[in-house]
Parts: structure tokens; sequence; C-alpha cells
């Protein structure tokens, strides 16, 4: 009997992460991590080409006849559509909001495109443009246009949504990454990891003994607030597709500052712990869509604090590190047990499809 030697082809094996130089598109494109942006440093960015989209800001500061625009755009895909606590329409109005917010800017008019899938029920529809339109009437904003398309069945999933909003941002307002310095302390608005914890929950049929409620929600107060006590903000960014980890990371590299964080003062709820030691999960890499971390000068931090704490949206705010000079563009965290680890740029995301 001849035995037959098996061909291997190299092209067919699979890797559980993207590889650095995958040729083709890939889910971690779309996490918020290190693909996703390599992709905008060396494809979009040099396509594009200019110094307003280089600073890779969550909205783009443009000045227009001696004011300041703030201007925003993104697109949700989430999976289910209906989570507890929210849903994609929700997402996709607060989403825009916040990112506006990060600059400083009041956001004031939106825009809503619809990309629906053949077959998709009109009420779900419906449900959607109402979750909309009570987001932006919470929020303070007016859709003032949009877009409709319908993609063939099969080739969407239900719903897509992309909203993009113009917002003023106030005089002596300079909120950027690239302001962080050494000696800001870090602030978070709350406690993290509610969302996609959330998201898991019902997209995975998991139970963790307690309902996880997604955070969504609008940030543009809470900031107005914090710029009462002072307009010196150095930074601030929602933490949302790869957490606050990623979003430490991108403002490290920009400002070319360290960042320790002690790790035990961050605000992690109880139901995400759990679930994230049952499903090996770091919560600093899962998403948020209702908490913002500021980067804020250490004469005014305690200050900008007790104003958090006293707004709605702030009040589970805590200080969870600083700002340092040492290991430029490095995340570094202070554990419990006295040791140091570095929170690192996640490749891609822990779970996709998450806003």
């Amino acid at each position: 009997m001849t035995e037959t030697k098996a061909t291997v082809d190299p092209a067919t094996w699979s890797c559980p992460a993207p590889l650095r130089d995958h040729p083709v598109i890939v889910m971690g494109h779309g996490g918020g991590g290190a693909l996703s942006a390599e992709l905008t440093r060396h494809l979009f960015t040099p396509a594009y080409g200019n110094e307003t989209l280089a600073g890779l800001g969550d909205s783009a500061v443009l000045p227009v006849d001696g004011s300041r625009l703030a201007f925003s755009t993104d697109s949700y895909v989430v999976r289910p559509l209906f989570f507890p606590g929210g849903s994609i329409g929700d997402l996709a109005v607060n989403g825009t909001v916040n990112d506006l917010a990060m600059s400083g800017a009041r956001a004031a008019f939106l825009s809503c495109a619809f990309i629906l899938e053949e077959g998709v029920g009109l009420p779900v529809v419906g449900r959607v443009a109402d979750a909309i339109g009570a987001a932006a009437a919470a929020a303070g904003v007016t859709v003032v246009t949009g877009d409709t398309k319908v993609v063939e069945a099969g080739h969407g999933d239900g719903v897509y949504l992309n909203t993009s909003g113009i917002g003023f941002v106030p005089d002596g307002v300079d909120i950027r990454p690239q302001r962080a310095a050494p000696g800001d302390v870090l602030i978070v608005s709350g406690p993290i990891g509610m969302h996609g914890i959330a998201i898991m929950s019902v997209r995975e049929g998991l139970e963790f003994g307690v309902e996880v409620v997604s955070d969504t929600a609008p940030l543009g107060g809470l900031v107005e607030a914090m710029l009462a006590v002072t307009h010196d903000l150095h930074v601030l960014r929602d933490p949302t597709r790869g957490g606050l980890g990623t979003a430490l990371n991108e403002i490290a590299a920009a400002s070319g500052t360290g960042v320790v964080l002690t790790e035990r003062d961050i605000p992690v709820p109880d139901a995400v712990a759990n679930a994230c030691g049952f499903l090996g999960l770091d919560p600093l890499y899962v998403a948020n869509e209702g908490r913002l971390v500021a980067f804020v000068p250490r004469t005014d931090a305690d200050a900008v604090l007790a104003a958090m704490r006293a707004h709605p949206r702030g009040a589970g705010s805590a200080v969870i590190g600083e700002c340092v000079a040492e290991h430029p563009g490095m995340v570094v965290a202070r554990t419990g047990l006295g040791g140091t680890r570095v929170v690192d740029l996640p490749l891609g995301e822990q779970l996709p499809r998450i806003c």
C-alpha cells in the first residue's frame, strides 16, 4: 500500500488574531486598536493628506468666519439592534454628540443616514427612528438632514446608521490629545465596561446574575459643567471601541507622554468584573458609550472632579492616575499587589460590532 503525503497549503491556514500584514480587511481593522490605527495612518491619512485630519481627534475643529466649528462623523453597525439600556438609534446620536463634546463643542445639528437591508420590518425601522428622535431631544440637538439606501437581502444586517454632527467650540477652549502634559491628573466619569458587557450578554445569551445595562448617554452637559470650572482642560476622550486602555494609549502616543494608572482606583462594577473574569477579558479594553476620561492640570483637578460628581452623568467620577514624563508613549498600571503592568494597545477588539 502506497502512502500518499498530504500537501500542506499555508494559504489555507487561519489564525485567531489577524495578521499585521494581512492583504485584506479583517474584523480587527474596525476594532479601534492597532490594526485600525495602521489602516488610518498608512492608507487613509496619506490619501486625504491635510493637517486637520492629521490631528486624529474625535472631531475636527475648523475655523469659520471668526468662529470655530467642530465636525464629526461615525457609522453604527452594532448587533443586536436593541440591547439593555439602549439601541442602535441611541448610539448613533450619543456617539456623535460625544465626539463633538470631546473637543469642548456644544453639539447643534446632526445628519442621519439609514442603510437598510431588504426584508427588515418597518416596525423595526420605526422603532430605531423613534429612538433617534428621543435621543436627539435629550441631547439638545436637531437632526436636519439625512439619507436612505436599501441593499439586497443577505447583504446587510437589518439596519446600519451613519450620523454626522456640527457643534460650536467656545472661545479659549483648546482640547486635543497633543495637549496632555506631565503632571496632569486623569479623571474617568464613571464605572467602565458596561456597554460592552451589555451587548455581549444579549448577543451570546449569557447571564451574570444581574442585568448589565449599557451606559449610552450624551456627555455634552457634563463637559459644559467641567468647562464652567476651567477652560484649560487638556484632553477629553470617550473610550468607546477598544475601551479605556486603547483611548489612553492613543493619547500617550499623540502627546509623547507617559500614563500611570492606579488599577484599584478604576471603577469597575462587580458585574463587569465578574463577566470579564469568566470570559477572560480585561475591563480596560471593554467598550463604553457614556463615559469620558479627562486630562486635567493638577491645580484644577479637585474643582473639576467636584463639578463632575455634581452632574448626573459624572456622579461616579474618580481619579485613576496621572500623566508623567517617564516612558513616553506608554501606559502602565500599578496593580493592587504593588507591581506594574504595561497596558498596551490591543491588536483588534475583544468584541466586534460593538457600536
